[in-house]
């Protein structure tokens, strides 16, 4: 098979809730631009529209975006709406609240957890939905979540919203949540290149626990929000030749293997890169490979 054959159905499926969602998934972020937030050009609004397409083409049913994903002249959730309303029934969309920027796209002060509410509306004004699938409350260094977390989950009670996770987030942060309302998902940053060992263990308890753990940045590594990064260690170089395939391919499939509960949302406003890093979900790293991505995760700061 090639990549553009290959659904992102090939690394399994794994539960958000009662949802049910491919371990593959597609990230909104760099619909808008160049690089994320206001860091590049405005993307071309239509072929954002066909990455979309295409996504759901390859049985993509999980995305993850943000009311704060927009550039000087795109709003990725107008993007989404625009490209697959009415929605699927088995399409899932999650959202996260939180972080806060002005309408000139400078970030302004974190949300008080009266101001949550706001944002949920504003995600359900601009995706042109009732309700939201699953959102996720960033904790923006706020040392307790809890003020935070409560307000979402009387939105939840309301039935503004479906399910709860969090993100960028310590296990403590896990367990206070947890004492409030159910969480289905955390996501953390984390890839082959950056290590935290809070965020190591916070996979570990959700593997235990059966809660998605969905990194962010696990492609863009030290690039963040502008951009995939360039560099790559020798040995990722290794094996993606020896695979045919990307670097990005093996970082997204170390990834992947890092339990069953670990999901991808990998983002792109390029039909073949989009092509590829679902193929990713077919990539199958041996043990000594992996070991061999393991001992550099290791040593990553």
């Amino acid at each position: 098979m090639t990549s553009e054959t290959i659904t992102a159905d090939a690394a399994g499926t794994w539960k958000l809730g009662d949802l049910t969602v491919n371990r593959i998934g597609f990230g909104a972020m760099r619909l808008t631009g160049s690089a994320a937030f206001h860091l590049g050009t405005p993307s071309d609004r239509e072929r954002s529209i066909a990455v979309l397409h295409r996504a759901i083409e390859l049985g993509v049913n999980h995305i993850d975006t943000a009311a704060f994903y927009f550039s000087a002249l795109r709003s990725a959730n107008e993007i989404i709406n625009s490209a697959l309303a009415p929605y699927s029934d088995d399409l899932v969309i999650v959202t996260k609240v939180g972080p806060f920027r002005n309408y000139s796209g400078e970030w302004g002060t974190s949300a008080r957890p009266d101001d949550l509410r706001g944002h949920v509306e504003e995600n359900l004004r601009q995706l042109g939905r009732d309700h939201l699938d699953v959102v996720n409350l960033r904790r923006m260094r706020q040392d307790s979540i809890a003020e935070h977390f409560g307000a979402l989950a009387d939105l939840r009670e309301e039935g503004l919203i479906r399910h709860l996770g969090i993100s960028d987030v310590e296990p403590r942060h896990l367990a206070e949540a947890q004492a409030i309302a159910p969480v289905v998902c955390v996501q953390n940053r984390f890839g082959l290149g950056s290590r935290n060992p809070a965020t190591d263990e916070v996979l570990r308890i959700c593997g235990e626990q059966g809660i998605a753990f969905v990194p962010f940045f696990a492609i863009a590594g030290d690039g963040g929000a502008q951009g995939a990064t360039a560099s790559h260690d020798e040995a990722v170089l290794a094996l993606a030749q020896a695979h045919g395939v990307s670097p990005a391919q093996v970082r997204l499939a170390w990834s992947l293997a890092q339990g069953p509960h670990v999901l991808a949302i990998p983002g792109t406003g390029n039909p073949d890169h989009l092509a590829e890093n679902v193929a990713a979900g077919a990539l199958r790293l041996t043990e000594d490979e992996l070991g061999t991505l393991n001992s550099l995760h290791k040593k990553a700061d």
